[in-house]
């Protein structure tokens, strides 16, 4: 019997490929709400995680061989749209940010949640560093440092992006005498 203070160990179910969908299209959603003018927008955009990111990577860690590049494209692709801004960016940014989670996903996972937000937040912001790329390359200018704190505020949500994204899967705590696990 394990020591009363040491953390439970649950055994996941199967994740519902519907929950993957859903999951994605909320975040996205949350992505596509209406942004505020130009004045307000650079003190209103500090606060404001990338969902669809923050959702992408989650499921390229957790469920690799269902959420992949593809999806983190068309996703990209949507938001590009939505943005009105160069086509491609956040497709770009975003496959980017699945390729390198599906690369360090069994890294990752034996990690707890502080060691995996320490993995999350370079991906986060080598996603951001791409979209910014493009958009210097296109002609803009460097918007500063505080650019980059979309991510860590997406970083922040990630233990609780985790448990409610793990919850559907996690077995009940009662042990069953009939089974060995």
């Amino acid at each position: 019997m394990p020591a009363p203070s040491a953390p439970r160990q649950y055994i996941l179910l199967p994740v519902n490929p519907w929950f993957i969908a859903f999951t994605l299209v909320v975040a996205l959603m949350l992505n596509l709400l209406p942004q505020p003018a130009d004045s307000a927008r650079a003190a209103w955009m500090l606060a404001v995680p990338d969902w669809v990111a923050l959702t992408l990577v989650f499921w390229s860690i957790h469920q690799p061989r269902r959420v992949g590049l593809t999806i983190a494209w068309i996703l990209g692709l949507v938001v590009d749209v939505n943005h009105a801004s160069l086509l491609g960016e956040h497709a770009l940014a975003y496959a980017t940010l699945s390729y390198f989670a599906i690369t360090l996903h069994r890294r990752v996972r034996w990690f707890g949640l502080s060691g995996q937000i320490a993995h999350v937040l370079p991906l986060m912001l080598a996603a951001q560093a791409v979209i910014l790329g493009i958009r210097i390359l296109a002609g803009g200018v460097f918007p500063g440092w505080m650019y980059f704190s979309s991510s860590v505020v997406s970083v922040a949500l990630w233990p609780v992006v985790t448990a409610i994204f793990l919850a559907p899967q996690r077995r009940p705590a009662q042990k069953d005498e009939n089974r060995p696990i």
